[in-house]
């Protein structure tokens, strides 16, 4: 391994995601829920610097810049292979408020660089060197704006705790094998762990989870798995450990980026709430409440220098959000899974919720002011709210100026990824002028809304023409279709949803 990676993967390029967590309506959201309002969230639609460190292959950074016309986006990540890739994207889009750089951080810390309103970085600071985690805090201190915010997510213990044997096992494997590719590695130590399993050993026997954990590994890409499980350099923080090195910066723990965490009804029993209630410091509360839910991730906001504002300043700004669903109507379902257990959710809030914000995206004062949810409440509506928000049904929507300003910006994304779609699957998203945030989108569909931008009549026969060309096949349930006539019957199927209720859905959140 070359040593410009400083023991982290760079032999398989990271998977490509989308962090909905980063995107800048939803921190406003997560923060003022805990009475912050961030200077640059208000008014909404200023222009802000916004930075993401370690960003892979920058698909966040990059709808972000799509959605926020008004905002000046800078990104970078020490593996060249992934910076290529997401400028060859920005010049197909032309965002020009879009900046990659493929440099370490400590040679990004000495470019030429603004002052930013918000710093994000998902899944790095527990997967680099403590030298590494020296350069992000010195990053956050000289190029932060005093009233900034820090996105920063991290692996926690105790929730890593039964887990870390086998990671630190699985990477002493693989040092044994260093002559065969990374994935072969993985395959190999990932087999040893099996065979532990198979032998009844007293680690498994003791660790019951783990074995879940092993199946749910092999499901896995083995980019995903390298870069989660193989780097030389891997820190499991308490969230307290975390604030303390975040506080050389001038950083104090604001809120979770993660909207279900403020509702404690859904998390923490009533013993719970009240143990948590009992500690003033507020990280080590933190660090109890991880206790509490055993938690192995945590997604955090931290703040310099950010001020608290009144209840009632709290409940106008909330007043003045808007909300749109992320999925279409029939997808909305009454159940959802919390730390607590399954929750059944009322349907007198929710479906009357859901039913108002299917009609159009609302902002919470409108959706108080109409029947029958105005009899519900504030409290109430805000709530379902944030626990629709958690399960990924609900997101925080940008206003009708702003979505007309940030449409022609998402389109010229948008069409890049449906063109790309001609020929991979490995972006399954498009972005939202609605929403700010990437929409999750399979092949599929990708390419049937290019069908239509091509004013084809004939959904599957396009599709089919691409697909078949390229010596592919439909799998359906486990089983690969075979013929032609298989596969244009499923994708005529798929293009009859596609025209009744995806595509329509599409165009509430402003694509195509």
């Amino acid at each position: 391994m070359t040593s410009w990676t400083s023991g982290y993967v760079a032999d398989l390029e990271y998977s490509r995601g989308v962090y909905r967590e980063m995107v800048p309506g939803l921190l406003n959201l997560n923060l003022l829920m805990k009475q912050i309002q961030a200077e640059a969230f208000t008014p909404s639609g200023k222009p802000f610097n916004y930075a993401e460190l370690g960003c892979g292959h920058g698909l966040t950074a990059i709808m972000i810049a799509a959605a926020c016309p008004q905002a000046s986006i800078y990104a970078t990540d020490f593996n060249p292979s992934h910076i290529v890739g997401a400028r060859k994207l920005v010049e197909a889009a032309k965002l020009k408020n879009m900046h990659f750089f493929d440099h370490s951080f400590a040679d990004f810390l000495n470019e030429d660089l603004p002052l930013f309103d918000v710093v994000t970085l998902h899944g790095v600071y527990s997967w680099i060197s403590e030298e590494n985690r020296a350069l992000v805090r010195e990053f956050l201190l000289r190029k932060l704006k005093p009233g900034g915010v820090c996105y920063i997510s991290y692996n926690t213990l105790p929730g890593w705790a039964p887990a870390a044997p086998m990671r630190k096992l699985m990477i002493e494997l693989a040092e044994g094998e260093k002559n065969k590719p990374m994935p072969a590695r993985i395959d190999s130590a990932m087999g040893v762990l099996e065979q532990l399993q198979k032998t009844n050993s007293g680690y498994f026997k003791s660790n019951p989870a783990i074995a879940a954990r092993l199946e749910h590994m092999q499901k896995h890409s083995r980019n995903y798995l390298a870069h989660e499980y193989m780097n030389r350099d891997w820190t499991l923080f308490y969230h307290c450990d975390a604030a303390r090195e975040l506080a050389e910066a001038k950083l104090t723990f604001a809120a979770s980026a993660h909207p279900s965490d403020h509702i404690d009804i859904v998390n923490l029993t009533v013993d719970q709430q009240q143990l948590l209630s009992s500690i003033s410091d507020p990280a080590l509360r933190e660090t109890v409440r991880d206790f509490c839910v055993n938690q192995q991730f945590r997604r955090d906001i931290f703040g310099k220098g950010l001020q608290t504002i009144s209840a009632q300043e709290q409940m106008q700004a909330m007043g003045a959000l808007r909300f749109a669903l992320t999925f279409p109507r029939s997808a909305i379902t009454l159940k959802a899974t919390f730390p607590v257990g399954e929750v059944n959710l009322q349907p007198d809030v929710y479906e009357p919720l859901a039913d108002s914000l299917a009609e159009r995206p609302k902002t919470i004062s409108e959706l108080l002011a109409a029947d029958p949810l105005k009899s519900l409440g504030y409290q109430k509506i805000l709530q379902a709210i944030f626990i629709m928000t958690s399960v990924g049904q609900v997101c925080p929507a940008h206003d009708d100026k702003h979505v007309r300003e940030a449409k022609p910006y998402c389109d010229r994304l948008n069409n890049a990824l449906l063109e790309r779609a001609r020929y991979n699957a490995d972006i399954p998203y498009l972005v939202s002028p609605v929403t700010g945030a990437g929409v999750s989108t399979d092949r599929f569909t990708q390419l049937m809304l290019l069908s239509r931008q091509n004013n084809q009549a004939d959904l599957a026969g396009f599709v089919w023409q691409i697909i078949s060309t390229q010596g592919q096949r439909i799998l359906k349930e486990g089983v690969t279709l075979e013929t032609p006539e298989q596969n244009l019957a499923e994708l005529k199927a798929r293009a009859s949803e596609f025209t009744e209720k995806t595509q329509p859905f599409l165009k509430y959140l402003g694509i195509g």
